[in-house]
């Protein structure tokens, strides 16, 4: 007996060994010892960033690292935590409305970050638009995501009005939403002679029905559609009766598009 238990003692003592140091420990495979590293005190930022780009970390690791009081505050700390697909819907959304606006513009941009987290970071930053400064907003104009740069195509400022219609991931859908909108006639000549967004065919049917729109402008668009095309979106436009009237008549296309 006193031999198979002299055997058994280094198995037994190598189980009680001191966890690994944390330059270790974040590495690691096993879930005591990431647990363990997640909520250690003396874990930096540097390594918590370091655990955290581990894609396949278990969103257990994800939440007890959120408790760790000496990160909580960090700025890298809590814009990683809150892009991390893994994180907790309950951990990311309050971390991404506590981020400053331009962490909310990468959350937003970030291929790997969740659907609804990055609409949340969107919204926020939306709220907050009226906020901040002019230098900001023209930043986000020309390097949001769409929604950001939707928002700001009703700002009162034109250079941002027209930074956002130069913004990469803008779309027809939001032009030809935003122009619909009440007071929005500096916008509706912009984009009616815009050298890209003046040519697509969903966006000129929202020009044409807003009111807007001038009389040449609105003449030019109603020649690429046949008149039954053209009646159809004018049941539905704002444009002075005259103005529907004059697109009526002039309409050269019988049948088409």
């Amino acid at each position: 007996m006193d031999a198979g238990n002299e055997q058994r003692e280094p198995h037994q003592s190598s189980l009680a060994v001191s966890p690994p140091p944390l330059e270790e420990a974040v590495h690691s495979t096993i879930r005591e010892v990431l647990l363990s590293a997640a909520a250690n005190p003396a874990l930096t930022c540097d390594l918590a960033l370091a655990l955290m780009k581990r894609a396949d970390l278990p969103s257990e690791i994800l939440e007890e690292i959120s408790r760790n009081r000496s990160l909580q505050k960090l700025r890298q700390f809590k814009l990683a935590l809150a892009s991390h697909q893994r994180t907790p819907r309950h951990v990311s959304v309050p971390l991404v409305r506590q981020l400053y606006p331009f962490d909310l513009m990468k959350v937003a941009l970030s291929p790997t970050v969740l659907a609804d987290i990055k609409r949340t970071a969107d919204e926020t930053l939306i709220r907050r638009l009226k906020t901040i400064t002019l230098g900001e907003r023209l930043t986000l104009a020309r390097r949001a995501s769409g929604r950001i740069a939707a928002a700001l195509l009703l700002d009162s400022e034109p250079r941002i009005m027209q930074a956002a219609l130069e913004n990469a991931h803008m779309t027809e859908a939001f032009i030809g939403q935003a122009v619909l909108r009440p007071q929005v006639a500096a916008l509706v000549q912009a984009v009616s002679r815009h050298a890209k967004w003046s040519y697509r065919r969903d966006v000129q049917i929202a020009l044409l029905r807003t009111e807007h729109l001038s009389l040449a402008r609105a003449l030019a668009f109603a020649r690429n559609f046949s008149a039954v095309r053209l009646r159809e979106i004018l049941q539905n436009s704002r444009l002075p009766a005259r103005i529907r009237e004059q697109l009526l008549r002039e309409n050269p296309k019988p049948t088409g598009a």
